[in-house]
C-alpha cells in the first residue's frame, strides 16, 4: 500500500493528542488548515482521485478529500506504524471525539465538518476502520463470500460514506456504491497481488487458486504461466460484473451527482483492461493509467452523466 508522509509519527498518533475544547467553525484558521492537510494527502496519494475530485463543487471537493485521507491515514496506520493495533484503537476514539464534536486530528477535525455539512452516516466510518483492522492479522480468504465481506469494509462503505457529499438523494445509489466499491476493489488486489503476497496477505479466494491449479507459493515465487493466467482472467471477468452492476444501478436523478464516481469507475476499468491484457505485468512494476488516460475518462465522465450515455 502506498505510503503517505503525514502529521501522524511513527506511533500512529499525533504528537498532540489532547482533547481540542471544541471543533473549529466554518471559515476558522484551524478548519481551513485541517481541510488544506486533508487536500494534500491526497494530492500526494492518487492523481486519480484528484483527477475526480475537479468534476465537483468546492465544498464537495473539500469534503470528499477529507473522506479519502481519513482512509489513507488510517491505512498507512495500519501499515507504517510501529504498534498498528495501538495506532488504529486511537483512531477508533477518535471517531468517538469527532461524534461528540472533540476531534484532535487535523483529519478528523475535516472529517467531522463534512460529516456536519453532509450528512455523512459515521458508521460507514467505524465499518471503514474495521477492515483496516482485519488486516492487521495476515490471512487468507477461503471464499469469495468471505472476501467480499472485507471488500465491502474497505471499499464499499467508503462509496457509501461518499454519497451525501456527492448529493446523491435516491436510495438505489446505495447498489451502485457497493457495487462499484468491490469492483474498485476487486481491481486493487488485482494490481497488488505481488507486493500484498510480500507483506503475507493473500486476497485471491484459495477456492479460486485450486480450480485452476494455482498455488500460494506459486504466487509467492512470481510464477508466470498457463494456470496463472487463467485465473487472472476468471477473476477479471467477476470484476468487470461487479462494475456492470454498478453502471445498471445507476439512478436517474442522482446521475449528475455520480460524475466524480463515474470518473473513477473508467479510470479503474482501464486499469483492469491493462491487467486483462498482461496478466504477468502485475508481477513487475505498478500497472498504471496513464495521466492523459484518466484527464479523458474524467471529460467522458462529466459528458456521459449530462447526457445519459453510460
Amino acid at each position: 500500500m502506498t505510503s503517505v508522509a503525514s502529521s501522524l509519527p511513527h506511533s500512529g498518533v499525533p504528537a498532540d493528542a489532547s482533547p481540542a475544547p471544541g471543533a473549529p467553525h466554518a471559515g476558522s484558521p484551524a478548519l481551513a488548515d485541517a481541510y488544506a492537510e486533508c487536500e494534500r494527502i491526497a494530492r500526494a496519494s492518487s492523481s486519480s482521485f484528484t483527477l475526480a475530485f475537479r468534476l465537483l463543487s468546492h465544498e464537495r471537493r473539500q469534503a470528499l478529500a477529507a473522506l479519502y485521507a481519513y482512509c489513507r491515514i488510517v491505512d498507512d496506520a495500519a501499515d507504517e506504524s510501529r504498534d498498528p493495533a495501538a495506532a488504529l484503537a486511537w483512531w477508533r476514539a477518535e471517531l468517538a471525539r469527532l461524534r461528540e464534536g472533540t476531534p484532535t486530528h487535523p483529519v478528523a477535525v475535516a472529517l467531522a465538518d463534512a460529516v456536519r455539512r453532509f450528512a455523512v452516516p459515521t458508521q460507514y466510518l467505524t465499518e471503514i476502520l474495521t477492515g483496516v483492522e482485519i488486516d492487521l492479522t495476515p490471512r487468507t480468504y477461503e471464499t469469495f463470500a468471505d472476501l467480499r465481506g472485507y471488500c465491502y469494509h474497505v471499499a464499499a462503505a467508503v462509496g457509501l460514506a461518499a454519497l451525501p457529499i456527492f448529493g446523491c438523494r435516491d436510495l438505489r445509489s446505495r447498489a451502485y456504491a457497493e457495487a462499484l466499491g468491490i469492483a474498485l476493489q476487486l481491481t486493487n488486489i488485482l494490481r497488488d497481488v505481488a507486493e500484498d503476497a510480500e507483506r503475507g496477505r493473500i486476497y485471491l479466494p484459495r477456492e479460486d487458486l485450486r480450480r485452476f491449479g494455482y498455488r500460494e507459493r506459486d504466487l509467492h515465487t512470481h510464477v508466470r504461466n498457463d494456470a496463472w493466467r487463467a485465473l487472472v482472467a476468471f477473476e477479471v471477468g467477476r470484476t468487470r460484473g461487479f462494475y456492470r452492476a454498478a453502471r445498471s444501478s445507476i439512478a436517474a436523478r442522482d446521475r449528475r451527482a455520480l460524475v466524480a464516481a463515474e470518473g473513477m469507475r473508467l479510470v479503474y476499468q482501464r486499469l483492469l483492461a491493462r491487467i486483462a491484457a498482461d496478466p504477468d505485468a502485475v508481477f513487475g512494476p505498478r500497472v498504471r493509467v496513464p495521466v492523459s488516460e484518466k484527464a479523458l475518462c474524467a471529460l467522458a465522465a462529466w459528458v456521459r452523466t449530462r447526457g445519459g450515455a453510460r
